[in-house]
């Protein structure tokens, strides 16, 4: 599936890095067979150059590549500028075509045969990822994806909200609210009296569901 994402130094990774054990066993074999993480075209890598050589840094700078939410399109990504110093201690390091990549931990198991691709548009151009991964690896956060999709979003849609998966650890399902939900004063109601359990009845690996949400941001706060 392909997904447009844009580059900048500033934009900041929406959520947290959530990664279940599954997910760290994944991140471990990736980091053996890192070279068939991802492949930069031509197109993207020189747009890549561009953007390093207006980077107003005295220090090398690496790009950076993140998961950072899943939608309706798919896979929705971040891609960063940043310094050696910026790197997280578990993000992984590869060198393509000597540029210098990291990805984002949690992402690596996503990531695998990814394509880096830039596109011409009318509207103009961006870059795009040529991803064939699957929304999600393990089996939990699938069951906990499926009763999003078919229990809870239905039922918050009819309020112009929804809600997304962000991950799952430990037993916790880690979810983030949009639209008419984002900022709504009910919503920890919302939260433990409908969506926990729906969650929870439906996946009994799970034993809590934690709001990620910037409620701070939403339009509807007293919705």
């Amino acid at each position: 599936m392909a997904s447009p994402a844009c580059l900048s130094s500033q934009i900041q990774s929406v959520g947290l890095a959530v990664m279940s054990l599954s997910d760290r066993e994944q991140v471990e074999e990736q980091a053996i067979a890192a070279h068939n993480v991802l492949e930069i075209t031509d197109k993207a890598r020189e747009m890549l150059d561009t953007f390093l050589e207006k980077a107003e840094s005295d220090e090398d700078m690496l790009l950076k590549i993140e998961i950072v939410g899943r939608g309706p399109k798919g896979f929705q990504y971040d891609l960063q500028l940043v310094s050696r110093g910026e790197a997280l201690e578990d993000d992984l390091e590869l060198e393509i075509g000597g540029l210098a990549v990291l990805v984002g931990s949690r992402s690596v198991p996503y990531l695998e045969g990814t394509i880096l691709d830039y596109k011409e548009t009318l509207m103009g151009g961006g870059f795009s990822f040529e991803n064939p991964n699957p929304m999600w690896i393990d089996d939990v956060s699938k069951a906990v994806a499926e009763v999003i999709a078919d229990q809870v979003n239905p039922v918050v849609a009819t309020h112009g909200g929804h809600v997304d998966l962000i991950g799952v650890d430990e037993g916790k399902a880690m979810i983030a609210f949009g639209g008419g939900c984002q900022g709504c004063g009910m919503v920890d109601v919302t939260l433990k009296e409908g969506i926990e359990v729906m969650i929870t009845e439906g996946v009994p690996q799970i034993s809590e569901v934690v709001d990620m949400t910037d409620h701070a941001a939403g339009t509807n706060p007293f919705y």
